[in-house]
């Protein structure tokens, strides 16, 4: 025997759906930039290293970088690409609203591309710090502060690491009192401000899930 939905049935059904959909953008929207800088300061403090400073500047100029570089991911999930070193001057310190006097040295750098998105304790094991050069980079004693970038786009995701053996609110300082210039795409260690675009592109499957249960449950009162 078939039941009647009422209009208080549509309304539980309408309200369990977008409360889950509410939800899945909620878990899809943080910033992993910042978890992966985490992440690095506990294997560098694990192995008696000094603890690195969270620079925003670094991690805006990180993302420039890969913006630049997004094009370039081979079938092995390497980046191909190696921006010219005036773009950190010309191009990428002023498209972050860095402060050019306060630029300063860029002591190190690694990059790295996935055709699909991973979660940033992977990135980095799988990613980034895959061999004993980018191991080696990682432990460089030199290191003060720490940025990271993430962008995805056609499929590939791209992170980059930049380090710099610079202080702390004296170096790569951001214009407009430390907000810089908003980023429109991906996201980059040191903002509050979530991904956009960066990471899990369309529904996440437990929205999916949440979707078709929804329907499920509206055909059983058909």
């Amino acid at each position: 025997m078939h039941r009647n939905l009422t209009c208080c049935h549509f309304h539980f059904f309408f309200y369990l759906l977008a409360a889950s959909l509410v939800f899945s953008h909620r878990h899809n929207h943080g910033n992993p930039a910042n978890d992966l800088v985490d992440i690095i300061n506990k294997n560098r403090t694990d192995q008696k290293l000094p603890h690195l400073n969270d620079s925003p500047g670094l991690g805006c100029m990180a993302l420039q970088y890969i913006e630049l570089c997004k094009e370039n991911c081979t079938d092995n999930n390497v980046v191909n690409c190696k921006p010219p070193e005036d773009d950190f001057t010309e191009v990428f310190a002023p498209n972050c609203g860095v402060e050019l006097p306060t630029f300063g040295t860029i002591t190190g750098h690694i990059i790295g591309c996935q055709k699909k998105y991973v979660e940033p304790s992977i990135a980095y094991s799988q990613v980034l710090v895959k061999d004993k050069s980018s191991l080696s980079i990682l432990k460089n004693k030199s290191h003060s502060e720490v940025g990271v970038g993430l962008v995805g786009v056609h499929k590939s995701f791209f992170w980059c690491v930049l380090f710099s053996n610079g202080q702390t609110n004296t170096t790569f300082v951001l214009e407009n009192r430390g907000e810089g210039i908003k980023q429109k795409t991906g996201c980059y260690s040191g903002s509050s401000a979530p991904c956009s675009g960066a990471h899990k592109n369309g529904l996440d499957p437990s929205s999916i899930f949440s979707m078709f249960y929804v329907i499920i449950l509206l055909f059983t009162f058909l």
